[in-house]
This record gives structure tokens, sequence and C-alpha cells, in this order.
């Protein structure tokens, strides 16, 4: 047996023997790179206090991995059809696991955002290969069972990303959480030459880089206003962000529509099986980036738990999105993706209107339900969803299809951080003034508690250190009256450092109750233009390509 797979998949006879053990090189490939970025939520306060960073160093820590990836994915998913799928795949673990090494180096915030950089022009390589592997390697038959693991791979890896730093950080530093990747980046490039065919379009078509590079600027553009505006404020750089999307994105409309062979068929978008699953795609991860941003935070800072046990109580999502690929696999063939991908999204609408309920008095039971319906909601309704934007795709543009898809799940993440993370921060700021008012806190002290429950619960454990400065002082004083008065002002602090600290959580906890109506209403709304958009009879899949048919037939010649 040969050691480096090298036969393409599109000469094969028949279905390749062991495409299963291809897909878990896909889905380990996917695993990486999703939990690369949820990981790195828990390791940031760690990161923060070593490095010093600035709010806005950590944010652009976070997000410099999104940028280049939602950028570039297009125009390299493009890439990938014409030259190679596989070395799509294996360049782009390389150059990922080569910024993972530059991060775990890292010294400084301009270092780690460096490096975060590489990583997502590595994972904007990898994502889209990983589908059109898995959509050229398995027959169409097959394909839905695939990407129904393939999504069910993105869910563990939510939950996963955290547990894995969390276990990392109780015994070493947040740099080790930029290191785990290389060996498991490293095992997968392995794997792909042994396991995983090649794969390339069948076309020799130039590519059309002029609609590549628009899409490069105007996704680009879109991500960086995005971030830029809700943290920052609209000052000049958001606004300008704004308008160069804006006709960067007029330009790549009316250019595909004339090119001849475009990067991307705009008109695909006028079809309601894809325009609806594309939204399904971004509206579901709005909800989920977004709830997981605040759930994360709330379970640490409020509740009390450290990294590696908020990751474990993350693990009930995992669970559910697994629970809800294997009814996918069920329900879709009986009764459509309509009704599918339509009860997975009413499931994610229940699930965000559950968190309404949290309060100062909530534990992490009140959590588990909504987690729970969150991850069979997003097994139910992503699988579809996936499967029909990459069946609108000819084989000759898997790359392109798993671009689409994956560009419409980042450009969601992205919204949802953005717009329910700065509904939660002007929303805590708002709680937690009402909540000191009349508590003779300074002005300085309360702005910097409002900038997030992070800050709030350092202020309020900077006046219980006073206190207890205060109480040693007393224990020393040189009279009786002064040790009094030392103890007065000692108890007076450490009562204001309680009704502090409850303030903060509580105000968190209104925070993210608020936040999550906000994000149901988001969802619910979704769901109704979903269910709108999508036909009620699944045509495409008794309805293949033609292009697919002749492939098939002169495959089989």
């Amino acid at each position: 047996m040969r050691l480096v797979m090298n036969e393409p998949v599109e000469e094969m006879e028949g279905p390749y023997r062991r495409r299963w053990w291809a897909l878990l090189v896909l889905c380990l490939s996917l695993l990486v790179i999703v939990m690369a970025n949820t990981a790195l939520t828990v390791a940031a306060p760690d990161m923060t206090r070593d490095l010093g960073l600035s709010s806005a160093d950590l944010q652009w820590v976070i997000d410099g991995y999104t940028v280049p990836y939602a950028a570039l994915m297009l125009l390299l998913g493009a890439i990938g059809d014409k030259y190679s799928r596989r070395g799509a795949l294996v360049l782009g673990l390389v150059v990922f696991g080569g910024g993972a090494v530059a991060g775990y180096l890292a010294d400084s915030s301009t270092a780690v955002i460096t490096a975060r950089a590489v990583m997502g022009v590595g994972a904007a390589l990898i994502m889209p290969a990983t589908l059109s592997l898995l959509a050229a390697t398995f027959p169409r038959g097959e394909r839905a069972k695939a990407i129904t693991l393939w999504t069910a791979t993105a869910g563990l890896a939510i939950a996963a990303g955290p547990v894995v730093a969390g276990a990392l950080l109780r015994d070493h530093g947040w740099s080790s959480t930029f290191l785990i990747n290389v060996p498991i980046a490293a095992v997968a490039i392995v794997a792909a030459l042994v396991l995983v065919p090649p794969s390339k379009a069948g076309h020799h078509d130039r590519i059309d880089y002029v609609g590549g590079l628009l899409s490069v600027i105007w996704t680009g553009a879109l991500v960086y206003m995005i971030i830029e505006g809700p943290h920052f404020g609209w000052g000049a750089k958001a606004v300008t962000a704004a308008v160069v999307a804006g006709v960067a994105l007029v330009a790549f409309v009316l250019w595909e529509l004339r090119h001849p062979r475009p990067i991307l068929d705009v008109r695909r978008f006028t079809e309601r099986r894809f325009a609806g699953s594309n939204l399904a795609v971004a509206l579901f991860f709005l909800a989920v980036f977004g709830a997981f941003y605040y759930l994360t935070q709330h379970l640490q800072f409020v509740l009390g738990y450290d990294a590696l046990d908020t990751g474990v109580r993350m693990l009930p999502l995992a669970g559910a999105v697994f629970a809800g690929s294997a009814l996918t696999g069920y329900l879709t063939p009986r009764v459509g993706m309509k009704w599918t991908v339509s009860a997975g999204m009413v499931g994610g609408t229940a699930a965000l209107a559950l968190l309404t309920r949290v309060d100062a008095g909530s534990s992490y039971g009140d959590f588990v339900a909504p987690l729970i319906i969150l991850g069979l909601a997003i097994g139910l309704a992503l699988s579809p969803c996936t499967d029909a934007i990459m069946g609108s795709f000819p084989e000759a543009e898997l790359g392109v299809g798993g671009a689409v898809n994956d560009t419409s799940l980042e450009l969601g993440g992205s919204l949802g951080i953005a717009i329910l993370g700065s509904l939660l921060a002007t929303s805590y700021s708002g709680h937690l003034e009402d909540a000191t008012k009349g508590s003779k806190l300074p002005a300085d002290a309360l702005a910097t508690a409002q900038d997030s429950v992070g800050a709030g619960y350092a202020v309020a454990q900077g006046i219980g250190d006073k206190a207890r400065a205060l109480a040693e002082q007393a224990a020393h004083a040189s009279s009786p009256q002064q040790a009094a008065q030392l103890k007065a002002q000692a108890q007076q602090l450490a009562e204001g450092a309680g009704q502090m600290s409850h303030a903060v959580g509580s105000s968190f906890a209104d925070a993210v109750a608020h936040t999550s109506l906000v994000g149901a209403v988001i969802l619910g709304v979704g769901t109704v233009l979903v269910a709108v958009l999508l036909p009620r009879r699944d045509t495409a899949r008794t309805e293949q390509p033609a292009d697919e048919k002749e492939a098939q037939l002169s495959t089989a010649g």
C-alpha cells in the first residue's frame, strides 16, 4: 500500500474505499481551527495580565483571527478548486501551525495579534477545503450523513475549546493554548496525505481574480466595521470601513453579473433554497456566538467557575449537537429540510427566550436546559442548510460552495459578538449605574467598573483589599480610639465591597436576560423569514445538477 494517497478522487471508478477515514481527517482539521477561537475566550484573562493588554488590544487579539479568515475564504476556496483542494488543506494546516508557534513565542500584543492573523489565513485555506473535499469524496447519497458529522464536529469544537484551554491553564501559561494546536495540525497534515485523496475542478479556466479581490475587500471591510463600530465607537475608521464595504460589495455584484466565469455566481441568491439556507446559517451563528460570548463570562465571573470548570459546564451543548444531528438524519428525508431547519430555529429562539429568566439568584442549573435546547437546535438546522448550500454548486466549484457556507457562518458569528456583545456592555453599564446610586462610589471607580463585569469585580476586590488593610492597621493601632476608628472604616469598606460585588453580579445577570431577549427577537424574526424563503418541496435531493450527472457518466464510462 502506498504511503501517500495520489489517485485523484475524480479518476476513481467507484466511491473511495477509505472515505470515512478521510472524513475523520477533515473533521480533525475543522476541530482545530474552531477550537483555536473558542479556547481564546478562556485564556484571555491570563493573557491580559501577562502582556498588559488594553481592552482594544484584547479585542484585536480575538478578532485579528476573524478578519483574514472571513475575507480570504472565497478567493482561497476558488484557488483550491482550480489547483488542489487537498493542497489547500495541507498548506492551510502548515500556515495555521506556524501561526500557533508564533503565538506561543509572542511576548507583546502586536506579536500575538500578528500570530492570530496568520492563523486566520491558515483557517481561510482549511475551512472551505474541508467541505469541498467532503463533497468531492462522498457520493451524493452519503453526503448528507457526512455533512451531519462535520456539523456535529463544529458543535463539539465550540464547547471543547474552553475545556482544553481550561485544563492547560491549570498547570501552564496562556501560551500553551497556542502550542497545543501544533501537534494536532501535524497529525492532520500526515493523515491528509495518507488518507485524503487529491481533488480539483475538472475545468482549467482562469480564476476571476478581480472578483476575488473585490470579495476580499468588501468582506474584510464589513467584518472590520462590525468589530470596530460597536466596540470602539462610530468614528472615522468604522465609517470609512462601512463605505468601503458598501462600494466594494456593489462593485463585486456588478462585476460578477457581467463576468463569463465569475468566482461566485451571485444569481444563486435569487434561489429560495440557497438564500434561505445562507440566512439560516448566518442567523444561527449570530445567536450561538453571541450567547456563547456572554454565557462563558457569566459562568466565570458571576458564578465563579475557573476556566476548566466553565468548559466542562458547556459540554451539554456539544452532546446536544450530536443528538440534534442524529435527529436531522432521521427527520430531513421524511419531512423535508424546510420543517427541520424551521424546527431548529424555533428551538434556538426558545433557548434564548429561556435565558431571559436569568437573575442574580440563578445557578448553573438554570443554564442547562437552554444549553441543551440550543445544541439540539444547532444539530437540527445547520446540517441540512450546509448540505443545501453545497448541493447548489457544481463539482467544479465545491471550494467556492464551502467558502460561501463558511463566510455566512463567520459573518453571523462576528455580528453576534458585535451586536449582542455591544448590547450586553451597554445594558450592564446602565444597570450598574442604577444599582450603585447613593453608594458614595467615586466616579472614576464606577467608570472602571462599568467597562466590563471583570473590571467590576476587580473594583469590588480593590475595596475589599482596602478594608483588610485597615483592619490590619487597627490591630496594630497605638490607641484604642484609633483602633476603633480604623475598625469602623474597615467594616464600612467591607460592607461596601460586598454591596459592590452583588451590584456587579446582579447587573450582569440583568444584562444577560435583556441581551437574550433581543437575541430571541432577532432569531424569531429570522425564523419566519427562513420559513418563508425555503421551498416546501426539497427538490434539490431529487434533481441532480446536469454537470454532476455528466461527471458520473464519464467516470462510469
